[in-house]
Protein backbone atom coordinates (compact mmCIF):
# COMPACT_ATOMS: atom_id res chain seq x y z
CA UNK A 1 0.00 0.00 0.00
CA UNK A 2 2.89 2.18 1.04
CA UNK A 3 4.52 1.59 -2.59
CA UNK A 4 1.37 2.82 -4.70
CA UNK A 5 0.78 5.99 -2.49
CA UNK A 6 4.20 6.90 -2.64
CA UNK A 7 4.35 6.01 -6.87
CA UNK A 8 0.83 8.13 -6.50
CA UNK A 9 2.25 10.94 -5.36
CA UNK A 10 4.76 11.28 -8.30
CA UNK A 11 2.38 10.62 -11.02
CA UNK A 12 -0.25 13.39 -9.47
CA UNK A 13 2.83 15.77 -9.27
CA UNK A 14 3.80 14.90 -12.66
CA UNK A 15 -0.27 15.14 -13.98
CA UNK A 16 -0.45 18.68 -12.11
CA UNK A 17 1.96 20.45 -13.42
CA UNK A 18 1.27 19.70 -16.76
CA UNK A 19 -1.66 20.71 -16.24
CA UNK A 20 -0.34 23.91 -14.67
CA UNK A 21 2.55 23.88 -18.45
CA UNK A 22 -0.78 24.14 -19.97
CA UNK A 23 -2.45 27.07 -18.49
CA UNK A 24 0.69 28.92 -19.12
CA UNK A 25 3.40 28.40 -16.09
CA UNK A 26 6.23 28.00 -18.09
CA UNK A 27 8.57 27.41 -15.02
CA UNK A 28 6.35 25.26 -13.11
CA UNK A 29 8.39 22.08 -13.83
CA UNK A 30 11.54 23.85 -12.75
CA UNK A 31 9.68 24.59 -9.31
CA UNK A 32 8.60 21.18 -9.03
CA UNK A 33 12.39 19.45 -9.78
CA UNK A 34 13.60 22.32 -7.26
CA UNK A 35 11.41 21.24 -4.33
CA UNK A 36 12.57 18.05 -5.32
CA UNK A 37 16.44 18.74 -4.41
CA UNK A 38 15.62 21.16 -1.41
CA UNK A 39 13.41 18.46 0.13
CA UNK A 40 15.75 15.98 0.23
CA UNK A 41 18.18 18.23 1.96
CA UNK A 42 15.77 19.33 4.70
CA UNK A 43 15.20 15.24 5.10
CA UNK A 44 18.83 14.88 5.64
CA UNK A 45 19.22 18.41 7.66
CA UNK A 46 15.98 16.93 9.80
CA UNK A 47 17.21 13.70 10.57
CA UNK A 48 21.00 14.67 11.48
CA UNK A 49 19.37 17.08 14.02
CA UNK A 50 17.69 14.39 15.49
CA UNK A 51 20.77 12.64 16.27
CA UNK A 52 21.10 14.08 19.48
CA UNK A 53 17.51 14.63 21.14
CA UNK A 54 16.94 11.02 20.15
CA UNK A 55 20.05 9.81 21.70
CA UNK A 56 18.68 12.17 25.35
CA UNK A 57 15.48 10.70 25.68
CA UNK A 58 16.20 6.95 24.21
CA UNK A 59 18.88 6.99 26.61
CA UNK A 60 16.22 8.17 29.71
CA UNK A 61 13.87 5.72 28.56
CA UNK A 62 16.76 2.83 29.08
CA UNK A 63 16.99 3.65 32.22
CA UNK A 64 13.59 3.48 32.85
CA UNK A 65 13.47 0.00 31.57
CA UNK A 66 16.65 -1.09 33.52
CA UNK A 67 15.18 0.20 36.26
CA UNK A 68 12.00 -2.04 36.46
CA UNK A 69 9.55 1.02 35.18
CA UNK A 70 8.09 -1.92 32.89
CA UNK A 71 7.48 -4.51 35.24
CA UNK A 72 5.75 -2.00 37.44
CA UNK A 73 3.43 -1.09 34.47
CA UNK A 74 2.41 -4.38 33.77
CA UNK A 75 1.82 -5.13 37.60
CA UNK A 76 -0.76 -2.24 37.47
CA UNK A 77 -2.01 -3.26 33.89
CA UNK A 78 -2.04 -6.78 34.55
CA UNK A 79 -5.95 -6.89 36.40
CA UNK A 80 -7.67 -4.92 33.79
CA UNK A 81 -6.40 -7.03 31.07
CA UNK A 82 -7.48 -10.35 32.62
CA UNK A 83 -10.66 -8.98 32.23
CA UNK A 84 -10.97 -7.58 29.02
CA UNK A 85 -9.71 -10.51 27.53
CA UNK A 86 -12.08 -12.98 28.69
CA UNK A 87 -11.56 -15.52 26.17
CA UNK A 88 -8.00 -16.10 27.66
CA UNK A 89 -7.48 -18.44 30.63
CA UNK A 90 -6.26 -16.71 33.64
CA UNK A 91 -2.81 -17.34 34.23
CA UNK A 92 -1.64 -17.78 30.72
CA UNK A 93 1.42 -16.57 29.08
CA UNK A 94 -0.64 -14.79 26.22
CA UNK A 95 -2.00 -12.09 29.46
CA UNK A 96 1.53 -11.61 30.51
CA UNK A 97 2.51 -10.60 27.05
CA UNK A 98 -0.16 -8.56 26.65
CA UNK A 99 0.54 -6.87 29.58
CA UNK A 100 4.59 -6.03 28.99
CA UNK A 101 3.78 -5.09 25.67
CA UNK A 102 0.97 -2.25 26.82
CA UNK A 103 3.38 -1.32 29.32
CA UNK A 104 5.80 -0.94 26.96
CA UNK A 105 3.75 0.90 24.64
CA UNK A 106 2.84 3.11 27.39
CA UNK A 107 6.29 4.31 28.57
CA UNK A 108 7.28 4.88 24.66
CA UNK A 109 9.74 1.62 24.64
CA UNK A 110 8.88 0.61 21.08
CA UNK A 111 11.77 -1.26 20.84
CA UNK A 112 10.28 -3.43 23.76
CA UNK A 113 6.48 -3.00 22.62
CA UNK A 114 7.07 -4.61 19.58
CA UNK A 115 9.01 -7.82 20.39
CA UNK A 116 6.52 -8.49 22.76
CA UNK A 117 3.63 -7.73 20.82
CA UNK A 118 4.94 -10.70 18.42
CA UNK A 119 5.56 -12.63 21.19
CA UNK A 120 1.77 -12.04 22.41
CA UNK A 121 0.10 -12.73 19.49
CA UNK A 122 1.52 -15.64 18.52
CA UNK A 123 0.08 -16.84 21.76
CA UNK A 124 -3.24 -15.78 21.30
CA UNK A 125 -2.77 -17.77 17.91
CA UNK A 126 -2.14 -20.79 19.78
CA UNK A 127 -5.82 -20.38 21.77
CA UNK A 128 -7.13 -19.69 18.18
CA UNK A 129 -9.44 -22.02 17.05
CA UNK A 130 -9.71 -20.63 13.40
CA UNK A 131 -6.11 -20.09 12.19
CA UNK A 132 -6.50 -18.24 9.31
CA UNK A 133 -10.02 -15.75 11.09
CA UNK A 134 -8.78 -13.43 14.28
CA UNK A 135 -10.04 -14.12 17.09
CA UNK A 136 -11.71 -11.47 19.92
CA UNK A 137 -8.53 -11.54 21.46
CA UNK A 138 -6.79 -10.71 18.71
CA UNK A 139 -9.11 -8.27 17.21
CA UNK A 140 -8.80 -6.23 20.75
CA UNK A 141 -5.57 -6.70 21.10
CA UNK A 142 -4.68 -5.22 17.47
CA UNK A 143 -7.43 -2.18 18.32
CA UNK A 144 -5.38 -0.87 21.52
CA UNK A 145 -1.77 -0.93 19.54
CA UNK A 146 -3.35 0.46 16.65
CA UNK A 147 -4.74 3.62 19.38
CA UNK A 148 -1.51 3.45 21.34
CA UNK A 149 -1.52 4.84 24.42
CA UNK A 150 1.86 6.69 24.70
CA UNK A 151 2.78 8.70 28.05
CA UNK A 152 5.93 10.05 26.00
CA UNK A 153 5.99 10.55 22.46
CA UNK A 154 9.36 11.59 22.23
CA UNK A 155 9.94 11.66 18.62
CA UNK A 156 7.50 14.51 18.44
CA UNK A 157 9.24 16.42 20.55
CA UNK A 158 12.19 15.89 18.76
CA UNK A 159 10.58 16.60 15.25
CA UNK A 160 9.46 20.32 16.85
CA UNK A 161 13.01 21.41 18.66
CA UNK A 162 15.09 20.30 15.12
CA UNK A 163 11.90 22.82 13.43
CA UNK A 164 12.18 25.70 15.33
CA UNK A 165 9.43 25.73 18.54
CA UNK A 166 9.68 27.40 20.76
CA UNK A 167 8.67 25.04 23.69
CA UNK A 168 8.79 21.70 21.42
CA UNK A 169 7.20 19.66 24.92
CA UNK A 170 3.68 22.05 24.27
CA UNK A 171 1.81 19.36 22.86
CA UNK A 172 2.66 17.20 25.76
CA UNK A 173 -0.82 17.37 27.26
CA UNK A 174 -2.75 17.85 24.07
CA UNK A 175 -1.38 14.39 22.91
CA UNK A 176 -2.25 12.46 25.94
CA UNK A 177 -5.81 13.93 25.42
CA UNK A 178 -6.07 12.84 21.82
CA UNK A 179 -4.37 9.64 22.41
CA UNK A 180 -6.39 8.49 25.33
CA UNK A 181 -9.78 9.31 23.29
CA UNK A 182 -8.15 7.62 20.52
CA UNK A 183 -7.67 4.62 22.95
CA UNK A 184 -11.01 4.68 24.26
CA UNK A 185 -13.03 5.27 21.04
CA UNK A 186 -11.53 2.12 19.84
CA UNK A 187 -11.98 -0.37 23.00
CA UNK A 188 -15.55 0.93 23.38
CA UNK A 189 -16.49 0.06 19.90
CA UNK A 190 -15.15 -3.68 20.16
CA UNK A 191 -16.03 -3.94 23.69
CA UNK A 192 -19.84 -3.62 22.24
CA UNK A 193 -19.10 -5.75 19.37
CA UNK A 194 -18.21 -8.86 21.49
CA UNK A 195 -19.82 -7.85 24.05
CA UNK A 196 -17.16 -7.50 27.03
CA UNK A 197 -18.35 -6.86 30.35
CA UNK A 198 -17.36 -3.90 31.71
CA UNK A 199 -17.15 -4.90 35.86
CA UNK A 200 -15.82 -2.45 38.40
CA UNK A 201 -12.21 -3.32 37.46
CA UNK A 202 -12.60 -2.06 34.25
CA UNK A 203 -15.13 0.72 35.00
CA UNK A 204 -12.69 2.17 37.61
CA UNK A 205 -9.93 1.84 35.12
CA UNK A 206 -12.32 3.63 32.20
CA UNK A 207 -13.85 6.34 34.70
CA UNK A 208 -9.94 7.19 36.44
CA UNK A 209 -8.96 8.15 33.56
CA UNK A 210 -11.80 9.73 31.97
CA UNK A 211 -11.56 11.63 35.14
CA UNK A 212 -8.00 12.86 34.68
CA UNK A 213 -7.92 13.80 30.79
CA UNK A 214 -11.47 14.95 31.44
CA UNK A 215 -10.22 16.97 34.63
CA UNK A 216 -7.37 18.70 32.80
CA UNK A 217 -9.31 19.93 29.62
CA UNK A 218 -12.05 21.04 31.80
CA UNK A 219 -9.17 23.22 34.25
CA UNK A 220 -7.47 24.17 30.91
CA UNK A 221 -10.75 25.50 29.61
CA UNK A 222 -11.79 27.89 31.94
CA UNK A 223 -8.07 30.00 31.85
CA UNK A 224 -7.13 32.65 29.28
CA UNK A 225 -5.64 31.91 26.55
CA UNK A 226 -2.40 33.18 27.50
CA UNK A 227 -2.33 31.98 31.11
CA UNK A 228 -3.35 28.38 29.55
CA UNK A 229 -0.68 28.17 27.34
CA UNK A 230 1.83 29.04 29.92
CA UNK A 231 0.44 26.43 32.83
CA UNK A 232 0.33 23.77 29.79
CA UNK A 233 3.64 24.27 29.26
CA UNK A 234 4.83 24.45 32.88
CA UNK A 235 2.72 21.30 33.58
CA UNK A 236 4.50 19.54 30.80
CA UNK A 237 7.84 20.31 31.22
CA UNK A 238 7.77 19.36 35.12
CA UNK A 239 6.24 15.83 33.97
CA UNK A 240 8.84 14.82 32.25
CA UNK A 241 11.67 16.52 34.51
CA UNK A 242 9.97 14.58 37.45
CA UNK A 243 9.40 11.26 35.26
CA UNK A 244 13.54 11.99 34.51
CA UNK A 245 14.16 12.07 37.93
CA UNK A 246 11.80 9.27 38.97
CA UNK A 247 13.83 7.09 36.65
CA UNK A 248 16.94 7.79 37.71
CA UNK A 249 15.89 7.63 41.83
CA UNK A 250 14.70 4.33 40.36
CA UNK A 251 17.76 2.92 38.99
CA UNK A 252 19.31 3.68 42.39
CA UNK A 253 17.28 1.82 44.38
CA UNK A 254 17.81 -1.09 42.08
CA UNK A 255 21.23 -0.71 41.93
CA UNK A 256 21.33 -0.11 38.11
CA UNK A 257 23.74 1.99 36.62
CA UNK A 258 22.25 4.73 34.96
CA UNK A 259 24.72 5.65 33.19
CA UNK A 260 25.91 3.25 31.31
CA UNK A 261 22.07 2.35 30.66
CA UNK A 262 21.66 5.49 29.08
CA UNK A 263 24.77 4.99 26.80
CA UNK A 264 22.73 1.81 25.53
CA UNK A 265 19.72 3.91 24.74
CA UNK A 266 21.85 6.87 23.40
CA UNK A 267 23.25 3.88 20.91
CA UNK A 268 19.76 3.16 19.78
CA UNK A 269 18.72 6.51 19.76
CA UNK A 270 21.53 7.15 17.22
CA UNK A 271 20.88 4.15 14.84
CA UNK A 272 17.47 5.14 14.79
CA UNK A 273 18.46 8.33 13.57
CA UNK A 274 20.61 7.75 10.93
CA UNK A 275 17.96 4.61 9.80
CA UNK A 276 15.36 7.11 9.32
CA UNK A 277 17.44 9.24 6.70
CA UNK A 278 16.37 7.23 3.81
CA UNK A 279 12.44 6.77 4.83
CA UNK A 280 12.78 11.03 5.09
CA UNK A 281 13.93 11.43 2.09
CA UNK A 282 11.80 9.24 0.00
CA UNK A 283 8.53 10.84 1.68
CA UNK A 284 9.57 14.54 1.68
CA UNK A 285 10.55 14.48 -1.37
CA UNK A 286 7.31 13.41 -3.30
CA UNK A 287 5.30 15.46 -0.96
CA UNK A 288 7.44 18.44 -1.45
CA UNK A 289 7.18 18.05 -5.58
CA UNK A 290 2.95 17.13 -4.59
CA UNK A 291 3.27 20.82 -2.75
CA UNK A 292 5.20 22.30 -5.44
CA UNK A 293 2.81 20.98 -8.50
CA UNK A 294 0.23 22.60 -6.76
CA UNK A 295 -1.69 19.71 -6.25
CA UNK A 296 -2.28 19.49 -2.80
CA UNK A 297 -2.61 23.28 -2.05
CA UNK A 298 -5.57 22.67 -4.21
CA UNK A 299 -6.77 19.43 -2.80
CA UNK A 300 -6.09 21.60 1.05
CA UNK A 301 -8.15 24.61 -0.61
CA UNK A 302 -11.12 22.23 -1.72
CA UNK A 303 -11.68 20.82 1.73
CA UNK A 304 -11.26 24.17 3.27
CA UNK A 305 -13.41 25.85 0.95
CA UNK A 306 -16.44 23.36 1.23
CA UNK A 307 -15.81 23.61 5.50
CA UNK A 308 -16.36 26.94 4.97
CA UNK A 309 -19.57 26.90 2.84
CA UNK A 310 -20.81 24.29 5.60
CA UNK A 311 -20.34 26.95 8.13
CA UNK A 312 -17.19 26.31 10.41
CA UNK A 313 -14.08 26.69 11.26
CA UNK A 314 -11.48 26.10 8.69
CA UNK A 315 -8.18 26.27 10.79
CA UNK A 316 -7.92 22.87 10.91
CA UNK A 317 -7.94 21.52 7.46
CA UNK A 318 -4.17 22.52 6.92
CA UNK A 319 -3.17 19.16 9.38
CA UNK A 320 -6.02 17.02 7.25
CA UNK A 321 -2.78 15.11 5.46
CA UNK A 322 -1.32 14.31 8.40
CA UNK A 323 -5.30 12.47 9.14
CA UNK A 324 -5.61 10.92 6.29
CA UNK A 325 -2.38 9.67 6.04
CA UNK A 326 -1.51 8.48 9.52
CA UNK A 327 -3.49 5.37 9.23
CA UNK A 328 -1.91 4.15 6.00
CA UNK A 329 1.80 4.82 6.42
CA UNK A 330 3.39 5.64 10.01
CA UNK A 331 6.49 7.70 7.63
CA UNK A 332 4.25 9.09 5.31
CA UNK A 333 2.56 10.93 7.90
CA UNK A 334 5.47 11.87 9.48
CA UNK A 335 6.87 13.34 6.40
CA UNK A 336 3.53 14.96 6.04
CA UNK A 337 3.83 16.56 9.80
CA UNK A 338 6.94 17.82 8.95
CA UNK A 339 5.86 19.54 6.14
CA UNK A 340 3.24 21.22 7.67
CA UNK A 341 5.24 22.77 10.12
CA UNK A 342 8.25 23.51 7.42
CA UNK A 343 5.17 25.31 5.36
CA UNK A 344 3.13 26.99 8.34
CA UNK A 345 5.96 27.14 11.31
CA UNK A 346 6.51 24.66 14.21
CA UNK A 347 4.61 27.22 16.50
CA UNK A 348 1.21 27.70 14.15
CA UNK A 349 -1.53 26.34 14.75
CA UNK A 350 -1.77 23.88 11.59
CA UNK A 351 1.99 22.80 12.81
CA UNK A 352 0.87 22.33 16.48
CA UNK A 353 -2.32 20.36 15.19
CA UNK A 354 -0.26 17.84 12.83
CA UNK A 355 2.04 16.76 15.53
CA UNK A 356 -1.19 16.17 18.29
CA UNK A 357 -2.31 14.15 15.38
CA UNK A 358 0.70 12.45 14.73
CA UNK A 359 0.54 11.41 18.26
CA UNK A 360 -2.45 10.78 18.65
CA UNK A 361 -3.15 6.97 17.16
CA UNK A 362 -0.65 3.97 15.43
CA UNK A 363 -0.55 3.08 12.06
CA UNK A 364 -3.18 1.24 11.58
CA UNK A 365 -2.62 -0.78 8.45
CA UNK A 366 1.15 -1.12 9.23
CA UNK A 367 0.19 -2.72 12.61
CA UNK A 368 -2.71 -4.79 10.92
CA UNK A 369 0.19 -6.46 8.12
CA UNK A 370 2.53 -7.05 10.91
CA UNK A 371 0.82 -8.43 13.68
CA UNK A 372 -1.84 -10.48 11.91
CA UNK A 373 0.60 -11.29 9.45
CA UNK A 374 3.10 -12.74 11.66
CA UNK A 375 0.51 -15.38 12.72
CA UNK A 376 -0.95 -15.74 8.96
CA UNK A 377 -4.74 -14.29 9.69
CA UNK A 378 -6.91 -13.72 6.44
CA UNK A 379 -9.77 -12.44 7.85
CA UNK A 380 -9.32 -9.85 10.05
CA UNK A 381 -13.42 -9.48 11.18
CA UNK A 382 -13.79 -6.03 12.89
CA UNK A 383 -10.55 -5.52 13.25
CA UNK A 384 -10.36 -2.80 10.56
CA UNK A 385 -13.15 -1.07 11.84
CA UNK A 386 -12.03 -0.87 15.01
CA UNK A 387 -8.76 0.52 14.40
CA UNK A 388 -10.74 3.43 12.00
CA UNK A 389 -12.83 4.18 14.77
CA UNK A 390 -9.86 4.66 16.93
CA UNK A 391 -8.04 6.42 14.24
CA UNK A 392 -11.43 9.32 14.15
CA UNK A 393 -11.52 9.56 17.68
CA UNK A 394 -7.84 10.57 18.53
CA UNK A 395 -8.40 12.94 15.20
CA UNK A 396 -11.79 14.44 16.71
CA UNK A 397 -9.93 14.80 19.86
CA UNK A 398 -6.78 16.07 18.31
CA UNK A 399 -8.93 18.78 16.76
CA UNK A 400 -10.92 19.92 19.80
CA UNK A 401 -7.81 19.83 21.93
CA UNK A 402 -6.02 22.01 19.80
CA UNK A 403 -8.66 24.58 19.58
CA UNK A 404 -8.69 24.39 23.16
CA UNK A 405 -4.92 25.16 23.65
CA UNK A 406 -3.77 27.24 20.43
CA UNK A 407 -7.21 28.12 19.09
CA UNK A 408 -6.86 31.47 20.69
CA UNK A 409 -3.15 31.73 19.15
CA UNK A 410 -4.08 31.73 15.41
Amino acid sequence: MLNALWIGFFLIAFSASVVQYLAGDAAIFSLVMKAAFGSAKTAFEVALGLTGVMCLWLGVMKIGEKAGFLAVMARWLGPLFARIFPDVPRGHPALGSITMNMAANVLGLDNAATPMGLKAMRELQDLNPDKETASNAQILFLVLNASSVTLLPVAIFTYRAQLGAADPTDVFIPILMATYCSTLAGFMFVAAVQRIRLDLVVLTWLGGMTAIVGGLALYFANLPAAQMTAESSVLSNFLLLALLVIFLIGALVKRVNAYEAFIEGAKDGFHTAVTIIPYLVAMLVAIGMLRASGALPAFVEGIRALVLVMGFDAAWVDALPTMLMKPLSGSGARAMMIETMQASGADSFAGRLASIVQGSSETTFYVLAVYFGSVGIKRVRHAVAGGLIADLGGFVAAVLAAYLFFGALT
